[in-house]
Parts: structure tokens; sequence; C-alpha cells
């Protein structure tokens, strides 16, 4: 009965959860940012990962509160905690922004939480990982390479065109004109401008 009591306790604090969540989002969609705020954060502090991500968005804009990094950063990690992987996309980039460049633990988690938002389909974070890889002190082109090509896959036109500039230079493959032109004319027919004036030269 203990057990049965407790799991009723579970599914109730669950569904109320969804439910502030929800309302939040029509809240916000109403333009009630304030009562937004307030859903998502009481969903939050009950420990629901998308709702907590919500009231991180919320501080990192704003929106129905003060904009304040600190805070959005720290609902951002208990999300991304849960294996939300656009709170592990967001937080990763809170650390590496707005944290010091020689904080080795943070940007090792940064990079850790990159790479389970990549491997989730977040086109943002393979994006983010493929030219971080590629920019690095000491540059990893194939790893660089292999994200650029997701994010290129999930029809990101900017990483298409980066992979058409590492089969131009070599960078993690070997040289081939004829692809790099490929990949620039999807791009470019996606809108990229850069790739424009690359097929131009």
């Amino acid at each position: 009965l203990e057990e049965a009591a407790f799991q009723l306790q579970q599914i109730f604090r669950i569904d109320i959860s969804i439910a502030l969540n929800i309302l939040g989002i029509e809240s916000m969609r109403a333009g009630h940012d304030r009562i937004a705020y307030t859903c998502f954060k009481l969903a939050a502090d009950r420990g629901y990962s998308k709702a907590q991500f919500n009231v991180g968005l919320c501080y990192e804009h704003g929106r129905g509160t003060k904009k304040d990094l600190e805070k959005a950063a720290f609902y951002y990690y208990h999300a991304a905690s849960s294996c939300h992987p656009m709170a592990q996309y967001r937080y990763a980039r809170c650390l590496l922004c707005h944290r010091p460049e020689n904080e080795w633990d943070g940007h090792q988690k940064a990079v850790t939480f990159l790479e389970q938002a990549a491997m989730a389909g977040i086109t943002e974070a393979q994006a983010y990982l493929g030219v971080f890889y590629m920019r690095g002190l000491q540059p990893k082109e194939k790893r660089g390479l292999k994200y650029l090509l997701l994010a290129a896959k999930n029809g990101d036109a900017q990483s298409r065109y980066h992979v058409g500039i590492c089969y131009e230079k070599g960078l993690g493959v070997q040289p081939s004109l004829a692809e790099a032109l490929k990949h620039y004319r999807q791009s470019a027919a996606a809108g990229n401008r850069n790739a424009r004036q690359r097929l131009r030269v």
C-alpha cells in the first residue's frame, strides 16, 4: 500500500507539472509572459525538465522575469542533467560563452553536453561542435567534419557550406573540388550567401 501510495504521488506530481508547463506555453503564446514564467517556475521547482528548460529560456531572454544568465544556466543545467537535449546544448553554450576560457572543468563539461545533444539530433549542437572542433587550438578535423555532415544532413545550410570548405581545403578528408562544388551548390540553393560567393570564385 505504501508503494502504491508513493507511485500515485509521483504520477500526480508529474501530471501537475505537465499541466503547468502546458499552461505556461499557452500563456507565452498569448503574450502573457509573467503568467507563463510563473507556471514554468512552479513546474520546474517540482523537477520537471521541460519546465526547467523553459525557465532557463525566460531568464536568458528576459521574458516574464528579469534577464539573468546565471539563473538561466542554473535551470538549463538541471534540465540537461535529466537528459533534455536542447537544455544540454543551451547549458554548454552558457559554459563556453560566459565562463573564463581557462576553466578546464567547465570546458570539458560543455563539450560532453554538446556531444550528447548532437547525438540526440540537435542540429544547433552538431553545427556548433563541427566548427568548435575545426577551430580549436589543436583542430580535430575528422571529428569536426563528422558533426558538420550531421548538421548539413539535418538541413543546416551554413554547415553544408563548411563541409564544402573541408572538401576544398582537404580538412579531415581528401581534397575534392567536385565534392566541394556539390556542397556549395546545395548550401547556396538553401540561401547561404557565403556559398554563392564561393561558387563565383
